[in-house]
């Protein structure tokens, strides 16, 4: 059974999915882009597309699929968390951990570390797959993650999350010498036309969505150069595109580096070492770092080693 949900509007020319992210208080936006691609937002009695513009008095019907009974085993797996309260909790991904369960990997993610350290105290927001997640990092990046345990703080973060009000800052160990001190790639991305489960540079009028992305060198190396990054906004795989994009791919990186890659870093040198935000209740404006993971700076002493900058 679907929940039946029915919306007027209440003045000309709003666009579709914004409108119902203001009517909507207890969904993502991201939610509420996934209800209408999925055909299940209509306006009488034909599918809406999320761009579309409402007339006044229009009646926009929303159908809300039943939440399923989550059907996931919580394991017994250690978390290295960084804070934790009665609302949401912080923590520090090792390198090699998939987030949220998928094809291949059904077994030993965050979501069933978390079930276990949570119990049922985690959001619903994001669906039974993906309790308690606000955003995500890749399964070979390593770093900082916001969990919520109830809905009120997840709509919360994800607002903060919308209006490009976190802060996440990231270290990566890129290829080359990236001569400018510092700079902002400003190119938008979306699914590659050709490779689905990677993602490309592509023009808006694809249906790419804007990425921002501003990176500050940190030290210059033989052949590398480590970066301090922050992110503006946060589509998948930003940052490797982004850096790929202007000849410096992430060094490791089995997707968008080199073919010849470099296996014993074990996937992409990036970490996500720094996360501020709003707490949704207090209102208090909280930041937690997270050091270098062993395989990174092991990289980056070796590189230094064989002569950095002075």
């Amino acid at each position: 059974m679907s929940e039946r949900r029915v919306f007027t509007a209440g003045e000309e020319g709003v666009r579709l999915d914004r409108w119902l992210a203001e009517q909507m208080e207890d969904k993502t936006r991201s939610a509420i882009q996934g209800l209408i691609e999925e055909g299940r937002v209509t306006s009488g009695g034909k599918v809406l597309a999320k761009s579309a513009r409402l007339a006044l008095g229009q009646e926009v019907v929303v159908e809300v699929p039943e939440t399923k009974a989550l059907d996931m085993t919580p394991e017994d797996i250690p978390l290295d968390i960084v804070y934790e309260d009665e609302d949401l909790l912080v923590v520090n991904k090792p390198k090699g951990m998939v987030v949220h369960p998928a094809p291949g990997n059904e077994t030993g993610t965050l979501v069933h570390a978390l079930l276990y350290h949570c119990g049922e105290s985690l959001s619903g927001i994001n669906g039974v797959a993906r309790p308690g997640i606000v955003h995500r990092i890749d399964k070979d990046t390593s770093g900082l993650l916001i969990v919520a345990k109830n809905d009120f703080a997840h709509t919360r973060l994800a607002e903060q999350i919308q209006a490009h009000s976190f802060t996440r800052e990231y270290r990566a160990i890129v290829y080359g010498n990236v001569r400018e001190g510092s700079g902002t790639v400003d190119k938008p991305l979306g699914r590659h036309p050709v490779d689905r489960k990677k993602m490309a540079v592509l023009p808006e009028s694809s249906g790419a969505r804007e990425a921002v992305t501003h990176y500050w060198v940190e030290e210059r190396l033989p052949g590398f150069t480590y970066l301090r990054l922050r992110l503006e906004t946060g589509r998948t795989h930003q940052i490797r595109v982004h850096m790929a994009s202007i000849g410096h791919p992430v060094a490791g990186d089995p997707v968008y580096g080199p073919k010849k890659v470099l296996t014993f870093l074990q996937g992409q040198c990036l970490h996500a070492g720094l996360i501020g935000f709003i707490h949704p209740r207090t209102g208090e404006y909280l930041e937690f770092s997270a050091p270098l993971p062993a395989v990174f700076q092991d990289f980056l002493t070796r590189l230094e080693r064989q002569g950095g900058d002075p």
